[in-house]
């Protein structure tokens, strides 16, 4: 869908070389453009479905009207925080966040029921296709009305805790056991506040873990309105300590006033650089690398691995931290063992999980790309739509083991 550039900043390079952000809409033509795409995906539900449900008079009118608010709705769900203030911003996002949530399943499903359409129509009798017309047109709303529901306590719920393991060769027998508590793509912002983030913040603090791994995408709006959400991250516990790593989100919402805050509340950001950790008598390496995209945002972000781990001595384990798992294809050969990563939210809902591969070599879980272990992790929290279909969210407790 286009609607996701409404909430896209533009960047402007000033005479100093300094690179400033700034929220602005897409031009005229661009709104135009998407406006009309909206309209049209709502007018073919409307023609596919109405008819079908035999709507006249003041029923056809309701649905009619219906879809045109749902229209609305839509690219005002995202666009809130441009357009008002809180908490009406925030009533106003998480009211056409969820309508964008019910459209894509009432969409998907109207599709799904055209295409069966087509064979039935030659394989079933008139009045049998009579009856399933109006009966799958009834499951269309039935089932974006029951996926809705379910993919937003689904969404709403708190993330479990997934056990992974990872095999590390020759790995020392004082580092077996060693364990990684990763969260990723949180979106604290119109509907995710600070009740949310305390109870993630709770579950990882109760892993007792060694290390603590943010892999980006933690917010989405301006320090000004979100830092009082955020403060829990403060509280995470951890033997060596919470490690950050910026994802597209927090370029879209003032990556540098957000590295200057994290690093208030006690976080490490790893910019394309690397620390050492030293565990039961051996060193560590924990490198991080900005966002995939962040060159286009600060030219001094460009993601570059190789810097990051530049200088590193040899280590039984060296993990690297990057936002988008597609980093690997350049960190592969970089002497590796494992690389924490998110961005997919592993397609969050059906069908997106389907489109995820277009982008990311990998869509969620534990992979191997050439010698390195990626562990893509599908969210702790969602973005945009309230609903998790087939894609919960998850802290992951990652535990070396030898092998």
């Amino acid at each position: 869908m286009l609607l996701p550039l409404l909430a896209q900043p533009t960047f402007t390079r000033h005479h100093q070389g300094q690179t400033h952000l700034k929220h602005t809409t897409p031009p005229r033509s661009t709104l135009l453009v998407m406006l009309g795409i909206i309209l049209l995906a709502h007018g073919y539900l409307g023609m596919r479905l109405f008819p079908a449900l035999g709507l006249q008079g003041a029923g056809l009118l309701l649905g009619w009207l219906a879809l045109a608010l749902s229209s609305l709705l839509l690219p005002l769900g995202l666009a809130a925080r441009f357009i008002s203030q809180p908490p009406w911003a925030d009533r106003l996002a998480w009211l056409g966040l969820t309508v964008m949530g019910l459209f894509s399943s009432l969409f998907v499903l109207c599709l799904l029921r055209d295409v069966s359409l087509l064979p039935l129509a030659y394989l079933l009798s008139d009045a049998a296709y009579s009856s399933w017309q109006i009966q799958s047109a009834l499951g269309v709303f039935a089932g974006a009305g029951l996926f809705t529901l379910v993919g937003l306590i689904n969404a709403r719920r708190s993330a479990a805790i997934v056990d992974v393991a990872v095999l590390v060769a020759n790995l020392p027998a004082e580092l077996v056991g060693f364990t990684i508590a990763q969260i990723s793509d949180i979106h604290v912002g119109p509907t995710i506040k600070r009740p949310y983030l305390d109870a993630i913040v709770d579950k990882v603090n109760g892993l007792g873990a060694d290390l603590v791994a943010v892999t980006g995408d933690l917010v989405d709006g301006n320090v000004a309105d979100l830092s009082a959400h955020t403060a829990p991250l403060a509280r995470l516990k951890s033997t060596h300590g919470t490690f950050f790593v910026t994802g597209n989100h927090e370029y879209y919402s003032g990556a540098l006033s957000w590295i200057a805050e994290l690093r208030r509340l006690g976080l490490q950001v790893l910019l394309n650089e690397h620390v050492l950790l030293s565990h039961g008598g051996h060193q560590l390496v924990v490198a991080g690398v900005t966002d995939y995209g962040a060159g286009h945002f600060y030219p001094d972000h460009q993601s570059d691995a190789q810097a990051a781990l530049a200088g590193s001595p040899d280590s039984p384990f060296k993990l690297l931290l990057a936002h988008q798992p597609r980093s690997a294809f350049k960190a592969q050969d970089l002497g590796l063992h494992l690389q924490l990563s998110g961005h997919t939210h592993g397609g969050q809902f059906f069908p997106w999980n389907f489109f995820v591969r277009f982008q990311q070599p990998f869509t969620a879980g534990l992979n191997l790309l050439g010698n390195v272990w990626v562990y893509t992790s599908r969210g702790t929290g969602y973005w945009g739509p309230p609903k998790r279909l087939f894609a919960p969210s998850e802290i992951t407790r990652i535990t070396l083991r030898r092998g």
